[in-house]
C-alpha cells in the first residue's frame, strides 16, 4: 500500500543522513542490513546482474528511483548467474537499502539444480507443438508469441522442466531442429548449447508464481530481467513498463561476438562470407526473440535518448508505446562540490565506470601514454568496481606497466584498495586505480572525464561530471553526442559543446582531444566547462526524471495491463472515423484502432 506523508517525508530523512555517514560508517551499516520479505509491493523491479549486489549505472539508477519515489513500496528481483564469484566468495549486499524497499529476492540460473534421478517421460504433444510453431514463426519473421506460452502455466503443467530436460518429444525436437539448421555442428555442441539457452526459462517461470502481490511490474532492460516482468505481467494481468539503459540486444551480440568460450567454429575454407560461428548465433537469436517478447508486453517502451528510442523502433517496438524519459542527476549536491576545486587545475582526466572489456579501458591507457608525451604531469584515474573481471584488470595494469605509466600492481580486496584515496592520489604512478569511490571526492579534483567504451546508454557519470563543473571526451556512442554536443532542442545545441566526441577504438583521437582541452589558456576548457553546466542544470536534474516516473505509477497503480494499454494509445474511443487527435505527452499518433474501453 501507500505510504502517507509522514511516513515519506521520515524516509527521506534517513536517506539525506546516509549520504553524509563517513565511508567507515557506511560499511558497517551494509553488512547490518539484511533482505526484506514484503508479501505485497507497488512496483517489482527486476535486476539482471546489477542492484543491490553490483555497483554500477542500472543499480545507481534503481537506487536512485526507489529514493525518489517514497510514495510508492517497492520489491526486487535480482537474478544472476551464480551465488559466487570467481573467487567463490559469496556475494554480498553493496548498499544501504531504502526504507520504501520492502522485499528483495535473489536466484541464480545456472546453480539450479535439475532432478538428478529422471526417469522416461513421453512429453506433452501440445506442448511441443506450440513450440514447433514458435519457431516456424520466428523463422518466418513474425514477431507475436503463441498465447499459450505466455504465462507460467505453459512452464509449470504443459511443458514442465522434466518434459524439457528428460521428454522423448523434446528429444525429439531437438534433433529435428539440429538436422534443419545445422547438421554441420556438431551434435553435441548443439544440444548443450540448446540446452543452456532454454533452461533458465523454466526458472524464471518459477519465480514469476511464487513473487509477491504486486502492482506494476518494472524491468530496467530486456532479456532474463525484461522476460520476467513480461511473463508476470501476462500471467497476473499487470501494467508492465520497460526501460531500456542499453539495448539489450545489441551489446549481447558485442558479447557474444568477442566471447571465447563457445568453441566451436567451421574450419575457415568452408565458411560462407558473412557467416559467424552458428552456437554464437543461437545466443543472439534467444535475446533477440526474449527482446520481441519484452516489447509486445511493454505498456510503455522507455528509453534515455532519441538514438535508442529509434533504435527500439528498428528493433520492432511499436512506436505508439515509446517515450524517452532522460537520466536526471543530483545538480545542486554536485555542483556544491565545485568549491572543492584547486584554483589551478591539475591535468587529472577521470574514467568512471567498471574496468570491464566493454568500457575499452586499454584504449583509454593508449591514449594516455600519447598525452603524456605532450602533457608529461597528466594524471589519469580509474574509478569504479574492478571485481567483475579480474583477469582484464590485471592486463590492464599489466599494459600501463609495460608502457611505463606505472610502477607496480594495486592490490584490490574486492572493490576496494588495499591503500587509502590519499595513498594512491601520492602513488608516483601517471594511471592510478582508485576501485568504487565516491565521485564527490574525485570530480572537484577532475580536470576532464573521459569514456572509452564500445557501447552505452546514457551514461550518469557524465551528467554527474557536467553538474561538478567536469566536461566529458567520450566516445561516439549511446547518447554521447547527445549529452556533449546538444540535441533536445536549438536552445540545447546553442549552448555549445561541453568537451569533445570521438570515433571507439581510436586512441590518437581521444589523446588530441585530451591535449586540447588541457591547455588551459586556449579558453577551449572554459567554454566546455560553462556548456556542460548550463545543459544539466537545464534539462537533466534528478527532479523531472523522477516526477516523469511518478507520473507514470500514478497513471497505472490501480489499473489492468488491458485498462491501462487503452489510456497509452493516444485517441478518444468510440467515435465515428475518422477519430479526433488526441497528443499525449512525448508520443506521436501513429495509427488508429477501433478497439472499445474496457467495460464498455
Amino acid at each position: 500500500m501507500h505510504y502517507d506523508a509522514k511516513r515519506v517525508k521520515e524516509i527521506q530523512e534517513k536517506n539525506k543522513i546516509w549520504k553524509t555517514l563517513p565511508e567507515e560508517e557506511k560499511q558497517k551499516e551494509l553488512q547490518s542490513r539484511r533482505c526484506p520479505d514484503g508479501e505485497y509491493v507497488d512496483v517489482m523491479l527486476f535486476s539482471e546482474g546489477t542492484f543491490p549486489y553490483v555497483k554500477g549505472g542500472v543499480s545507481s539508477w534503481i537506487l536512485q528511483l526507489i529514493q525518489g519515489v517514497p510514495e510508492y513500496t517497492f520489491g526486487v528481483v535480482f537474478v544472476g548467474a551464480s551465488e559466487y564469484d570467481e573467487e567463490g566468495k559469496k556475494m554480498e549486499i553493496g548498499y544501504v537499502l531504502p526504507e520504501n524497499l520492502i522485499h528483495i529476492e535473489e536466484h541464480y540460473l545456472f546453480d539450479f539444480k535439475a532432478d538428478l534421478n529422471p526417469k522416461r517421460i513421453k512429453g506433452s504433444k501440445e506442448g511441443f507443438e506450440s513450440i514447433e510453431i514458435l519457431y516456424k514463426a520466428f523463422k518466418s519473421g513474425e514477431r507475436d508469441i503463441p498465447e499459450m506460452l505466455q504465462k507460467i502455466d505453459f512452464y509449470m503443467k504443459d511443458v514442465t522442466f522434466s518434459d524439457f530436460l528428460y521428454s522423448e518429444r523434446s528429444w525429439e525436437f531437438i534433433n529435428k531442429s539440429y538436422m534443419e539448421n545445422c547438421p554441420d555442428v556438431p551434435f553435441v555442441d548443439y544440444f548443450w548449447t540448446l540446452r543452456n539457452i532454454h533452461k533458465p526459462i523454466w526458472v524464471l517461470a518459477k519465480i514469476v508464481e511464487g513473487m509477491p502481490d504486486t502492482r506494476i511490474f518494472h524491468a530496467p532492460s530486456t532479456g532474463y530481467a525484461g522476460f520476467i516482468g513480461a511473463l508476470a505481467s501476462y500471467t497476473r494481468d499487470r501494467p508492465f513498463y520497460l526501460t531500456e539503459h542499453g539495448i539489450y540486444t545489441r551489446e549481447r551480440k558485442i558479447d557474444m561476438l568477442s566471447a571465447d568460450w563457445v568453441e566451436y567454429k567451421k574450419p575457415s575454407l568452408l565458411q560462407q562470407p558473412e557467416e559467424y560461428n552458428y552456437i554464437k548465433r543461437m545466443w543472439v537469436n534467444f535475446f533477440d526473440k526474449v527482446g520481441t517478447f519484452c516489447y509486445n508486453r511493454s505498456n510503455y517502451i522507455l528509453s534515455l535518448f532519441a538514438g535508442a528510442q529509434k533504435i527500439q523502433i528498428n528493433f520492432g517496438a511499436d512506436e505508439n508505446r515509446t517515450m524517452v524519459i532522460p537520466n536526471g542527476v543530483d545538480v545542486d549536491g554536485l555542483k556544491a562540490t565545485m568549491v572543492n576545486r584547486e584554483e589551478v587545475l591539475r591535468p587529472i582526466i577521470t574514467l568512471i565506470g567498471r574496468v570491464v572489456p566493454i568500457k575499452d579501458i586499454k584504449t583509454f591507457i593508449r591514449a594516455i601514454k600519447i598525452t603524456s608525451e605532450k602533457i608529461p604531469n597528466v594524471e589519469a584515474w580509474l574509478v569504479g568496481p574492478v571485481d567483475e573481471d579480474e583477469e582484464y584488470v590485471k592486463e590492464c595494469q599489466q599494459m600501463a606497466i609495460s608502457l611505463g605509466l606505472k610502477k607496480e600492481m594495486q592490490i584490490f580486496n574486492g572493490n576496494h584498495s588495499n591503500l587509502t584515496p590519499a595513498e594512491i592520489e601520492a602513488l608516483p604512478d601517471t594511471i592510478k586505480l582508485y576501485g568504487f569511490s565516491n565521485i564527490k571526492d574525485i570530480l572537484p579534483k577532475s580536470a576532464l572525464q573521459a569514456l572509452s567504451s564500445i557501447s552505452e546508454g546514457m551514461p550518469l557519470v557524465i551528467l554527474e561530471g557536467y553538474a561538478a563543473g567536469v566536461p566529458c571526451v567520450a566516445t561516439s556512442v549511446g547518447s554521447c553526442r547527445e549529452l556533449i554536443e546538444g540535441a533536445i532542442d536549438e536552445k540545447d545545441i546553442a549552448m555549445g559543446v561541453a568537451g569533445a566526441v570521438c570515433g571507439i577504438a581510436d586512441p590518437q583521437a581521444l589523446a588530441d582531444e585530451y591535449i586540447r582541452l588541457l591547455d588551459f589558456e586556449n579558453g577551449d576548457w572554459q567554454r566546455a566547462q560553462d556548456a556542460a553546466i548550463e545543459r544539466v542544470e537545464t534539462y537533466y536534474r534528478q527532479e523531472m526524471f523522477l516526477k516523469d516516473y511518478k507520473e507514470l505509477y500514478d497513471e497505472g497503480i490501480d489499473l489492468t495491463w488491458d485498462e491501462l494499454k487503452v489510456r497509452v494509445y493516444p485517441y478518444y474511443l468510440p467515435k465515428k472515423v475518422p477519430y479526433p487527435k488526441m497528443m499525449l505527452k512525448k508520443f506521436n499518433v501513429i495509427s488508429y484502432s477501433t478497439t472499445k474501453k474496457v467495460g464498455e
